[in-house]
């Protein structure tokens, strides 16, 4: 009995104790030191659905808009050239920002680097037109002037803050301050603008503007881009983060063809150097030229210089390689040759041998082509040699057909070059055709097909044509060339042009000379 009469008042004990949480079991020698938590209401289920509607409209909308960079970011990383890069970052600014027209302004501060405007929706005549607004007024042209570090607050610039709480992209950070930014949501009634540029607004069309700077890291200050809107308006900050974000990679990429349009054009001014400008006149002779340039910047070089007695020397070669270093090396071998030609010129075999010993002597590790023709116009004969170069091509009236010279290797090849020179006589009003081996190798065809293709496109030229150096260089690229060669005739003597970024394409170098 007093066992059962236990076990009923532990019963009506536990009964009569009030809820409470689970109680934590008691080890020996240990004592609970953390209290049992209380008893807490559930959340409302309305307030928890908001809650996770909101989070999941928030990573919804991150997604959108880094697809939306990654798809900008791929388009601007496959733009070939400068002026490219510049109308795609318009483009996907004006994308991001909401505008229907822009304009860019490229400035580099190096002196060196070449300098661009490009427009949005915005003709040359327009440009014009906002290039006469006085540059203390138009916002693009402050920023590329240089704007001061903490800007009057009542002129329409701010400096970005990526951390604006609107911009809902997460925390800015230290590089984002100071990157000036020109916003003028309403330019027809804002009195602070120069009147010349509420009028240049109103005649183009736009009320509203947003400017910021292209710079970099390295170059604080590469240029500025507006964007023009056709009503009242300003970028939100979301909106003003997005582009900041895109303007970091487009940004590096314009410095990149900054960096490759200077270089190109330093190696143009490098090779205008080291070939003649305009081919000298001779009694008898009508000659042109054409030269292509590669991108790499190749070692061709082409040469006609007036002789002792009335003659002429014609040459053409090329050093192997690419670049500066080759560049150069041609330059070197061009104004030897031009001496060995004034001392010995009646041999061309002596001309080549001391231009073989030379390269053999200054440039062990480079090989190189050439051939060099002995003229006498008024006799039309010519004594020439070549060392591993094409044949010379005879285009006339009544034949088309290739010298038959003997083969050789190129200069640097062998421990002793020479090879027997070939003489020829032109019938009056022929023309001898000399060129580089990039000619044949831009046609894409087999050598034997090349060789081919070049005497089909000299063969057809008509009468009219081929009474003109200038029109049968022409006519020769146009048909020789899958791309078409140059346009038009009455070039220049010399004429470069670059091939597609990216191409392997050598350089082509073709003389005419007609007696």
């Amino acid at each position: 009995m007093g066992v059962c009469d236990a076990m009923q008042r532990e019963a009506a004990r536990r009964e009569n104790a009030p809820m409470s949480a689970p109680q934590r079991s008691k080890v020996a020698g240990f004592k609970p030191v953390i209290s049992p938590p209380q008893q807490t209401a559930p959340p409302s289920s309305d307030a928890s659905a908001e809650q996770l509607a909101a989070v999941h409209d928030r990573l919804a909308s991150w997604v959108t808009d880094l697809t939306t960079l990654q798809e900008l970011a791929e388009r601007l990383s496959g733009t070939p050239t400068l002026d490219d890069a510049l109308r795609e970052t318009l483009r996907a600014g004006a994308t991001l920002v909401g505008a229907q027209r822009g304009l860019v302004a490229l400035e580099p501060p190096d002196g060196e680097s070449p300098e661009r405007t490009i427009g949005l929706g915005l003709g040359r005549a327009d440009i014009g037109e906002l290039e006469t607004v006085p540059r203390s007024s138009s916002s693009y042209a402050r920023i590329l002037d240089g704007l001061p570090s903490v800007p009057e607050p009542t002129d329409g610039v701010r400096l970005r803050e990526a951390a604006d709480e609107e911009s809902g992209l997460g925390p800015g950070r230290g590089e984002d301050r100071g990157y000036p930014e020109i916003t003028h949501p309403d330019i027809a009634t804002d009195d602070t603008l120069d009147p010349r540029h509420r009028e240049v607004a109103a005649r183009l069309g736009y009320a509203a503007s947003y400017a910021t700077r292209i710079a970099t890291a390295d170059a604080p200050r590469i240029g500025a881009a507006v964007w023009l809107y056709d009503e009242p308006a300003e970028p939100t900050a979301r909106q003003r983060h997005l582009l900041g974000l895109y303007l970091r990679c487009a940004s590096e990429q314009i410095a990149r063809h900054l960096e490759l349009a200077r270089t190109r054009a330093e190696l143009s001014a490098l090779r205008e150097g080291l070939l003649p400008s305009r081919l000298p006149r001779v009694p008898g002779v009508a000659m042109a030229v054409r030269h292509l340039t590669g991108p790499g910047g190749g070692g061709d070089w082409y040469d006609a210089l007036p002789l002792p007695e009335g003659a002429l020397g014609l040459s053409v070669g090329g050093v192997t390689g690419s670049g500066p270093g080759t560049v150069a090396a041609m330059g070197r071998l061009r104004a030897s040759l031009r001496a060995y030609a004034v001392m010995e010129g009646e041999d061309p075999v002596a001309v080549l041998s001391d231009l073989e010993l030379l390269l053999r002597l200054t440039e062990p590790a480079r090989s190189a082509t050439a051939l060099f023709a002995y003229a006498e116009p008024s006799a039309r004969r010519v004594l020439l040699a070549g060392a591993g170069h094409c044949p010379p091509l005879i285009v006339g009236e009544h034949r088309t057909e290739y010298v038959e010279t003997t083969l050789s290797a190129p200069l640097g090849m062998l421990a002793c070059w020479e090879a027997p020179s070939v003489e020829l006589t032109l019938q009056q009003g022929e023309t001898l055709l000399l060129y580089s081996d990039g000619l044949l190798h831009r046609t894409g065809e087999e050598m034997d097909r090349a060789f081919a293709r070049l005497h089909a496109a000299a063969e057809c030229a008509p009468a009219a044509v081929r009474a003109e150096p200038e029109a049968l260089l022409d006519h020769v690229l146009r048909t020789a060339l899958p791309s078409g060669g140059v346009q038009g005739s009455g070039r220049p003597v010399r004429q470069e042009q670059h091939g597609h970024p990216g191409s392997t394409a050598e350089d082509v170098v073709l003389l005419a000379a007609r007696f």
